[in-house]
């Protein structure tokens, strides 16, 4: 896994290749299947998810449009959460829908359209797709790690340090002003 630490000049290094780096070539080795984490050269922080925002924000200046404006807005809004969000949506809507298609096949079959054993061949199956359903959580949750991909808890976690840190300079700051 590549590691790239970040300067305070705001250059990147790649520790493996031994030389400097963009954000594009960063972007070119993440899409060829690399797992890139950027730290922070001299705190050890993990900048990876910040350095990803950037190479996202700079595609988006490049190609307008690359990412669609609802997109955009509802990451904002939910705070990274939207995948989760979309993905609660779907799994929220699930079971009244497969209540309403059991219905519909004991209707198919009280009509004669449709065999009893018919009908139980199609619930099985729709049994079956709920427990694939169950691991798509799984798998997604997977894949936005491996993207990446913020969730409410890591910005809400970021806002803290942030808070933190903003505290920490006050202090010294007012430190500062009181030696004078």
């Amino acid at each position: 896994m590549p590691q790239i630490k970040r300067y305070p000049n705001r250059k990147l290094y790649d520790m493996e290749a031994k030389h400097y780096i963009t954000l594009e070539q960063i972007a070119q080795m993440i899409r060829e299947g690399a797992e890139v984490t950027v730290t922070d050269h001299e705190t050890g922080d993990d900048l990876t998810s910040l350095t990803l925002s950037q190479i996202i924000l700079e595609m988006e200046k490049r190609q307008s449009g690359f990412l669609p404006q609802s997109l955009m807005t509802n990451l904002i809004r939910t705070g990274g959460d939207t995948l989760d969000f979309l993905l609660r949506q779907v799994q929220g809507s699930l079971p009244a829908g497969v209540g309403l298609i059991e219905e519909r096949l004991s209707q198919l079959v009280k009509a004669g359209k449709l065999s009893a054993e018919q009908a139980k061949s199609v619930a099985s199956e729709l049994q079956s797709e709920g427990k694939e359903l169950t691991r798509l959580d799984d798998n997604m949750a997977a894949i936005l790690h491996r993207l990446n991909i913020p969730t409410n808890k890591d910005i809400v976690d970021l806002r803290d340090k942030l808070a933190q840190l903003t505290e920490q300079l006050n202090a010294l700051a007012e430190e500062e002003d009181a030696g004078r």
